[in-house]
């Protein structure tokens, strides 16, 4: 069996940042995956799982009502290692291209004042929700996102390092 697309990214090396997981052609559009990475893989603590079930909330509501935004979003949820999400759009745009989205999202996430659909009625999970850490790590990717908005590291997932020796030949670091 071959491994998925985003298995085969080299996670010892990922950085946190907005990246293109892949892109597909479905039902004679185009749809792309992003990854939005919070945390370096295998190298800091994961998410909270409260903390990241109440950013899936708050971030899914603000993108699903942003005017500009809402007809585009396919889906928005959390990948399964807790150290990012999943961003599904209509379309295909760059990185740099969703940067303020993103940005204006988990700015959100600092402002919010509840969980929206945490209620017994809207959540399978209703009493795991930790709006105090949601902000905390939103307010800690957000800060992290305007650093480093000039750096091309957090728009494109590392490439293998192509090393050739005097003599021509071509050796790669993974």
């Amino acid at each position: 069996m071959e491994l998925i697309q985003s298995f085969s990214v080299d996670h010892t090396r990922i950085v946190p940042g907005i990246f293109v997981s892949r892109v597909d052609n479905v039902g004679g559009g185009t749809v792309t995956t992003y990854d939005i990475r919070l945390k370096k893989p295998n190298r800091e603590p994961v998410i909270d799982v409260a903390a990241m079930h109440s950013l899936e909330h708050i971030i899914a509501t603000f993108l699903r009502n942003d005017p500009d935004w809402k007809d585009e979003v396919i889906y928005w949820g959390p990948m399964g290692c807790l150290t990012g999400f999943y961003l599904i759009l209509k379309g295909s745009r760059s990185p740099q291209e969703i940067y303020d989205i993103v940005l204006s999202a988990f700015r959100s996430v600092e402002k919010a004042e509840s969980v929206p659909g945490a209620a017994p009625v809207n959540c399978g999970h209703y009493l795991m929700h930790n709006l105090g850490m949601a902000k905390w790590y939103a307010a800690e990717f957000s800060e992290y996102l305007e650093a480093h908005r000039d750096d091309p590291d957090i728009f494109e997932y590392p490439k293998a390092q192509r090393l050739v020796t005097d003599d021509g030949q071509h050796f790669y670091d993974s």
